[in-house]
């Protein structure tokens, strides 16, 4: 109930007057019975498009993370999602990857229309990436028609990591439903899986003419998260060692001032401790020179015969 008002009251005619989101291809989806629409993942808003321009209701297998978020964004990402009918999965692989299996093809076996997106992830880089197997798990054991869907241009208006969307009218191609029947009751064999997944990758690569790579997404992402913490480390690396040598250059001003100024002062304490060197040695010799070296005054030495007081004494002894 709460996706057709979202998708006929609520939201959806707002969001077509916005983006004017146009579409091909929607003569190939068929009036009833369960199908795939298997497409290529640009935008978070892949999402929301697609279910607003096709007629039938769609069902998505979205990530555990859209409906455990925290505080007010989480709660009302997990509010959305859950009002509009998509469902949860794990996508740990094991034991997660046979229930996220078995939830898909519940959807298919009530007869409604399951989205997926065969990359698994989000594109990091606008180019097509490596589908995986599931989704042809899923077409077998399902016994239904799959149908790529292209997105053009909902990573413009919601590239990775933008929470607002940018106003950019967006398309969605729908191409003619692939038929695998012929592989039945062979959905255990991994080549026949592969043959399946990568038949449906070049579909989608012609509808969307995005430029294809041969590996996943997740390991691309994986790559440039690592290329990303590489660059923060030389950077940190480069500015510590920008510091160091600042450092090393104001140690070695500080130490050169450091020893100019002691050289000052120590030249300072020479020049003045030669000064009192010269005083004292000045006051010491006045001092020997009145007390002889003996620490008494001198006495004064008799006169000689020559001298007037002799005679007055000669005379006085007669």
């Amino acid at each position: 109930m709460f996706y057709w008002f979202l998708k006929r009251i609520g939201l959806g005619p707002l969001l077509y007057a916005i983006f004017r989101p146009w579409v091909r291809g929607l003569e190939h989806i068929p009036r009833e019975g369960g199908a795939i629409l298997a497409s290529n993942h640009l935008s978070f808003s892949d999402s929301i498009f697609l279910p607003l321009v096709v007629r039938r209701r769609v069902t998505f297998l979205a990530k555990m993370d859209y409906f455990t978020g925290r505080g007010i964004k989480g709660r009302l990402i997990a509010f959305f999602f859950k009002g509009v009918g998509q469902l949860p999965v794990d996508r740990s692989g094991g034991r997660a990857s046979e229930a996220a299996l078995h939830t898909g093809l519940r959807v298919l076996d009530a007869g409604e229309l399951l989205g997926i997106y065969p990359e698994g992830t989000r594109s990091p880089d606008g180019r097509l990436y490596r589908g995986k197997t599931g989704v042809a798990r899923l077409a077998l054991e399902g016994g239904v028609p799959v149908l790529p869907v292209a997105m053009i241009g909902t990573d413009e208006v919601q590239p990775i990591g933008r929470t607002i969307p940018r106003i950019r009218r967006v398309g969605i191609v729908i191409g003619p439903p692939l038929d695998f029947s012929r592989y039945d009751g062979m959905s255990d064999d991994r080549f026949v899986l592969r043959s399946i997944t990568d038949e449906l990758m070049y579909e989608l690569m012609q509808l969307s003419g995005q430029e294809y790579v041969d590996i996943y997404a997740s390991t691309m992402k994986d790559r440039l998260n690592a290329a990303r913490r590489a660059r923060m480390q030389e950077r940190a690396v480069a500015v510590g060692g920008a510091v160091h040598d600042k450092a090393a250059v104001v140690g070695g001003v500080v130490q050169e001032r450091a020893v100019a100024v002691g050289g000052a002062v120590h030249d300072k304490a020479a020049a003045v401790g030669g000064v009192v060197q010269e005083w004292a040695a000045a006051v010491g010799g006045a001092v020997r020179g009145r007390y002889g070296g003996h620490g008494q005054p001198q006495a004064e030495p008799p006169p000689t015969p020559d001298e007037p007081g002799a005679a007055a004494g000669g005379a006085g002894t007669e």
